[in-house]
């Protein structure tokens, strides 16, 4: 049997109330009211011992209610439509989202994020936050080819900064939306319809360059790489790299060649054996994250194929994973945390009025280790 006080430990805390506030600071519910909204009408003492008894009580502001009076709600958003088993050994995402909230908890501004299965859902979230006034704007991860989140955002009036870009972003001879071709500033776009968004992005056209340029080095002609999940924008300029430096070569797609895959280690791995099942295998395979990488090489091993005696390999983000595995992989770095941190800045500028702009991260350089060596004739 629970006993009375028992039972009234267990009771959850009441939420302080402006009444609350009121009542101890001795003033009208009005005058705490205009001194928590700084709004005229209460004496500079007043509104100081509002504001040290509401600390005392630790009252918040509701955020529905900021938001229904027409103030910011105080959060950002973030959905991820991936399936939620590929995420859980992926650090890429948890590098990212750190830099995100080091740089909104700074203006003590939360962060809702939400993992949905699909496209179709991220939608409904992002309308769902809309009406409810849930998010001061979002920040939009893995742009598609064909991609109807930019228009729905903008048609409800929900800033938003896309991170990634589209997959022409790169692409040679071609300078982003609101830079000049080198990258580096503002640059006129008459022809081009004005952005909806801003975007940050990372420029995979030229780092599949030069991971290509040292496994060609090396003397590796027959190449795959294994890359991420078709569709999205960083996929395709990454596979439309690999054939234009392959062609600039003169390696036909019968010796280097793309296969996607869902970046799990399930997937990474199973498309290594039947990779490695091939009339001709590749002697060198790149690998569009850590953890499919690490799955290939112990494919590898499991059949007695020495890294990199008979096959190189590359993984495209560096992680603690590439650092311990023997032999330490070869690796694409760059700061995962620091493209957060950008991304979350742009979005902020957006809420503070500023302009729409492409912004681009910087450039991850290969840092090569015992994972990749000069091929041999098989």
């Amino acid at each position: 049997m629970t006993a009375p006080g028992e039972a009234a430990r267990r009771k959850p805390a009441r939420r302080p109330t402006i009444k609350d506030i009121a009542r101890r600071a001795g003033v009208s519910e009005s005058a705490v009211s205009f001194a928590l909204n700084d709004r005229p009408g209460v004496s500079q003492d007043t509104r100081a011992r509002v504001r040290r008894v509401a600390e005392e009580l630790g009252w918040q502001a509701n955020s529905a209610a900021r938001a229904l009076s027409g103030e910011r709600a105080g959060c950002a958003g973030l959905v991820l439509a991936r399936p939620a088993r590929t995420l859980g050994v992926e650090s890429f995402f948890l590098q990212l989202v750190s830099g995100i909230q080091e740089v909104l908890s700074a203006r003590n501004i939360a962060l809702l994020f939400q993992v949905v299965e699909d496209l179709d859902t991220e939608c409904a979230v992002y309308r769902r936050w809309w009406a409810e006034r849930r998010v001061d704007g979002v920040l939009v991860v893995d742009p598609r080819s064909d991609d109807p989140r930019p228009e729905l955002l903008a048609s409800l009036g929900l800033p938003a900064v896309i991170v990634g870009g589209p997959a022409d972003l790169g692409a040679p001879g071609a300078a982003p939306a609101g830079q000049d071709a080198a990258g580096t500033g503002p640059a006129p776009h008459p022809a081009a319809a004005p952005p909806l968004h801003s975007t940050v992005w990372a420029d995979d056209s030229r780092a599949m360059a030069c991971v290509l340029d040292h496994l060609y080095g090396l003397g590796h002609r027959r190449i795959v790489h294994v890359a991420g999940m078709p569709g999205l924008a960083h996929t395709e300029r990454r596979i439309r790299s690999l054939r234009a430096e392959a062609d600039l070569r003169g390696l036909d797609e019968r010796h280097v060649r793309s296969v996607t895959t869902d970046y799990s280690d399930a997937e990474g791995a199973e498309v290594t054996r039947h990779i490695l099942d091939a009339a001709e295998p590749p002697t060198a395979i790149i690998y569009d994250n850590d953890v499919m990488a690490v799955a290939g090489a112990s494919v590898a091993a499991g059949r007695g194929i020495p890294v990199p005696g008979r096959l190189s390999i590359v993984a495209w983000d560096d992680s603690a994973l590439c650092r311990v595995t023997h032999p330490r992989l070869t690796a694409l770095v760059r700061d995962t945390a620091g493209f957060g941190r950008l991304a979350a800045r742009e979005l902020l500028a957006v809420l503070d009025g500023g302009p729409l702009r492409t912004v681009q991260g910087e450039l991850p350089h290969l840092e090569a280790r015992e994972s990749t060596s000069t091929a041999t004739a098989q």
